[in-house]
């Protein structure tokens, strides 16, 4: 039976494949081969600690541990869906038993990174141009009466300012490009700058926001350690302050992102927090935290209304790259959160009936 199915479709009936913008499903699809395998065959043995995922398009698969079977896996059933015994090393060896199987196999680091960049990288105006932020000639009261800021310890500031570099710009000039990797934390001192986003079907960039004196940008590519997720081009000549990734991470990351390793991220639970699990809907529906609320990290800046400021949140996801990035949105707008290093394993995720 041949797969009719154009690449990127297929790949979108996968999670959490299904949560990627069309661009990196596209750019996913372009680097993805449809593969086969014979009957007989191991597609992968217990005890691999390969990172990769693989998903089973059509055909039946053995799911094997010490010889005995565990269960049979079918292309296209629901539990096909989503990556097979993705735990590493892996908990059991996996043999095609029908004449032949199709299967797509993907580095699943390339799979959270393209994830934690779509998630963390949706600009939405009314949160970059602060409602709260009082308005003003001096950037730097601008900056510092912004929620960020005020959790930074008063030396961190003083450090900050003191490492930041001031750059001129010319009207139309870059100043950082969507793709490119993370480098400085930017503040707008003078001038104003667009931000674009290209896709597929629009070269030229869509325009996502205008930001002005005292509006920040560039820390979620340094924060998850994803490529750039828009342009930032000068609308006029202007000034901003600039931050190295070294720097932002010491001065500015490290003392917003509170972290636990799992046993404290229980305790804080049982004391009366709250789970926040940031993983797109479709991980969710398949394994999850028992009692715990879903709110995948690209709804965050949209869904802020529906969080309890006066809760103190645990934020999971699976590898610790898109906790991070929600951590540190919802610590720059004030909220107590705390995230889980390194991820959750799945061997502490409860499969959902």
């Amino acid at each position: 039976m041949e797969t009719k199915q154009p690449l990127p479709d297929l790949l979108r009936s996968f999670s959490p494949l299904d949560g990627l913008k069309p661009e990196n499903l596209s750019l996913l699809a372009r680097k993805t081969a449809l593969r086969e395998l014979r009957a007989g065959h191991m597609l992968f043995n217990e005890g691999d600690d390969d990172r990769l995922n693989y998903y089973l398009v059509s055909g039946v698969l053995e799911l094997v541990r010490g010889g005995r079977r565990l269960m049979l896996l079918r292309g296209g059933s629901p539990e096909a869906r989503n990556p097979i015994a993705p735990l590493l090393p892996r908990r059991c060896g996996a043999r095609v038993i029908s004449e032949r199987i199709e299967y797509l196999c993907i580095d699943s680091d390339a799979i959270d990174l393209m994830l934690t960049w779509d998630q963390a990288g949706a600009y939405e105006v009314s949160e970059l141009r602060r409602q709260d932020t009082p308005a003003g000639d001096d950037w730097m009261t601008t900056l510092l009466q912004t929620k960020a800021f005020q959790r930074i310890p008063p030396a961190n500031i003083q450090a900050v300012f003191m490492r930041m570099q001031r750059v001129n710009y010319g009207p139309g000039e870059v100043v950082i490009r969507q793709g490119d990797p993370g480098d400085y934390f930017y503040v707008v001192v003078k001038g104003r700058c667009l931000v674009t986003r290209e896709t597929p079907l629009n070269k030229d960039g869509i325009k996502l926001a205008e930001l002005g004196m005292g509006d920040s940008f560039g820390e979620e590519a340094l924060i998850s350690e994803a490529k750039r997720n828009a342009t930032v081009t000068m609308l006029t000549a202007g000034t901003l302050m600039r931050l190295d990734k070294a720097d932002f991470r010491t001065l500015l990351k490290e003392p917003m992102l509170e972290w636990l390793d799992m046993e404290q991220a229980q305790a804080r639970v049982a004391a009366g927090g709250v789970w926040l699990d940031v993983r797109l809907p479709s991980e969710f529906e398949s394994r999850r935290i028992e009692g715990a609320v879903n709110l995948p990290l690209y709804l965050i800046r949209l869904k802020l209304k529906s969080l309890d400021p006066e809760t103190q949140y645990v934020v999971y996801c699976d590898t610790g790259r898109r906790s991070a990035s929600a951590t540190f949105l919802l610590s720059e707008r004030g909220f107590d959160a705390r995230w889980v290093e390194r991820g959750v394993p799945e061997t502490r995720l409860c499969a959902v009936d």
